[in-house]
C-alpha cells in the first residue's frame, strides 16, 4: 500500500463530448493537431481512431461506418448504438475488455477524457527520487460514483495495474458494474464495487476502518436540477448552431440517470460536502481529486480546504479538443521536498 510512500445513458453525449470523438475519427491518421496534442502523453488515445484496428476488436462495429461530406469513414453520433459500439471497440482494443455492455438510460461516456484524468492522477505518485509511476495492486484508488459503465477502474487497473474499489449510490449501476467486473478475468482481483446506502454521503460507509488508499477519484454532477441540465446542453447547441434536435421533447441530448447529471447545489454544493467529509478521512487517503467542470467553483474550494486544514492543494489543467477541465487535488498529510509523506 502506498499511503505513506517512498515515491516520494441513453448512450447520447454531449455537445462537448461529440466534438471530442469526431476529431478523433476525422483527424488525418497519424495527426497530432491541436485538438488531440493536449491529451496527457501517456494517453493511448492520440491522433485519429484507426477504425479499422477497433473494427477487428469490435466487429459490431463494423456496419455503423459510414461516410461524411469530406468522404472520411465516421460513425453518426447521433444514432446511440454506434456510440456505444464505438466505446464498446475502444475499451476491446486499448484495454483488453471483451464483454462490456450498460442499460438504456445510463452515461456512455468518453473514454479519451475519462483516460486523460487517470493519467493525470498517476503523476501524482511520481516525485524527484521516485520519477516514475507507481503500479500494481499496491496501490489503492477510490472511485466515488463509479456509474455502470465502471470506466475509471477499467482504465486504470489496466493502464498500471492498480486496484480499485468502486462505488455508486445507485444499485443498478453496482450490479451492473460487477457483471462487467465478473465476465472480465482481468478485472476480478482489481476491481471491488461497494452500494453507498446513503444517499448524502460520499466517503462514510465506503471506506471502513482498515482501509487506506493512495488515491480517490470523481466525476461529480454538474448540475443542481434536469432542468438547468437541459437549459445549459440547449445553450451549447445553440452555440453550435444546431438548435433543438428535430422531433424532441427536450433539449437535453447527452443522456444519464437524474443522479448522474445533478444533485442538490450542485456541482459547488457536492464538492463543497465532498471536501468537508474528505477531513474525516484525511488519514486514510493520501490524494483526494475530483473533476471540476466549472471554473468559478475552484477560489471557494481551494479557500474550503485551507480552511479544513489540506496541507497541498493543487489544480490539474486538463484539454481535450475544445473542451477544458480541471481536477482539484489535495492531501492532509505533509510532503517533503522528496514528495514523500512526514
Amino acid at each position: 500500500m502506498l499511503l505513506y510512500p517512498n515515491y516520494a445513458r441513453a448512450f447520447g453525449t454531449s455537445v462537448a463530448t461529440t466534438q471530442i470523438w469526431r476529431s478523433l475519427i476525422s483527424s488525418p491518421p497519424g495527426n497530432k493537431t491541436s485538438k488531440t496534442a493536449s491529451l496527457h502523453p501517456r494517453n493511448p488515445h492520440q491522433g485519429r481512431y484507426d477504425l479499422e484496428a477497433l473494427c477487428a476488436s469490435c466487429p459490431e462495429l463494423t456496419p455503423y461506418l459510414k461516410r461524411n461530406p469530406k468522404g472520411e469513414t465516421t460513425i453518426d453520433f447521433s444514432d446511440s448504438r454506434a456510440v456505444l459500439l464505438l466505446n464498446k471497440a475502444l475499451l476491446a482494443h486499448y484495454y483488453h475488455i471483451k464483454n462490456w455492455q450498460i442499460p438504456e438510460a445510463y452515461l456512455c461516456p468518453p473514454i479519451p477524457g475519462r483516460a486523460d484524468y487517470i493519467h493525470y492522477i498517476a503523476d501524482l505518485l511520481t516525485s524527484a527520487k521516485h520519477p516514475l509511476v507507481s503500479t500494481g495492486k499496491k496501490v489503492k484508488v477510490l472511485d466515488i460514483g463509479t456509474g455502470a459503465n465502471c470506466i475509471y477502474p477499467i482504465i486504470g487497473s489496466q493502464s498500471y495495474g492498480w486496484k480499485f474499489v468502486a462505488s455508486d449510490i445507485d444499485p443498478v449501476a453496482v450490479k451492473v458494474a460487477e457483471v462487467i467486473v465478473q465476465s472480465n478475468p482481468r478485472l476480478r482481483k482489481l476491481v471491488k464495487l461497494r452500494l453507498q446506502k446513503d444517499a448524502n454521503a460520499i466517503f462514510r460507509g465506503i471506506i471502513t476502518a482498515g482501509d487506506r488508499f493512495d488515491l480517490t477519484l470523481c466525476n461529480p454532477p454538474f448540475h443542481a436540477s434536469i432542468a438547468e441540465a437541459q437549459a445549459a446542453n440547449q445553450r451549447k447547441r445553440n452555440k453550435l448552431g444546431q438548435g433543438k434536435p428535430p422531433g424532441s421533447r427536450s433539449p437535453l441530448n447527452f443522456g444519464g440517470q437524474a443522479h448522474e447529471l445533478c444533485c442538490a447545489g450542485g456541482e459547488i454544493g457536492f464538492l463543497t460536502r465532498m471536501a468537508n467529509e474528505s477531513v474525516e478521512y484525511s488519514q486514510q487517503v493520501y490524494w483526494f481529486t475530483s473533476l471540476v467542470s466549472k471554473a468559478e467553483n475552484i477560489p471557494p474550494l481551494k479557500k474550503l480546504l485551507s480552511r479544513l486544514g489540506a496541507k497541498t492543494i493543487e489544480v490539474i489543467t486538463m484539454s481535450q479538443g475544445q473542451k477544458i477541465s480541471r481536477v482539484l487535488v489535495w492531501s492532509f498529510l505533509q510532503r517533503n521536498n522528496h514528495g514523500s509523506s512526514s
